[in-house]
């Protein structure tokens, strides 16, 4: 993977609102490489984003939290989200219809020229 990704994956962390969630597969189309979504997670996990990237907001297109191993205790991403008022049920599931980002066509268009204008 180009390093090109990851530098468009830690600018778009920045974009993901407080008291939101978005998916793997989201953050890899908005990237620019729609079936890339594993790449997102191993990201993540590898620290190719910076450790200001927030990944607690980062869960699977059914809902479920992302799971221990990005995280340095089990618990850690439940407890965060919902620091940020995003309910998690006990089977560690968001409801996105109520939190998850739903960024627009426009938004999308801003990040390609913003990517653009960088040459990342």
């Amino acid at each position: 993977m180009s390093f090109d990704f990851y530098k468009r994956l830690e600018l778009l962390g920045e974009y993901i609102p407080y008291g939101k969630v978005v998916t793997y597969g989201q953050l890899a189309l908005l990237c620019g490489k729609a079936n890339n979504s594993r790449q997102i997670g191993y990201a993540l996990r590898s620290g190719k984003v910076g450790c200001s990237f927030p990944a607690h907001r980062v869960i699977n297109g059914q809902g479920y939290l992302s799971g221990s191993c990005a995280f340095t205790t089990s618990g850690l991403q439940k407890s965060l989200l919902r620091k940020e008022k995003i309910e998690v049920s006990n089977d560690n599931r968001v409801d996105l219809k109520k939190f998850q980002w739903h960024h627009t066509m426009d938004n999308a268009l801003e990040f390609y020229a913003l990517f653009k204008q960088l040459a990342i």
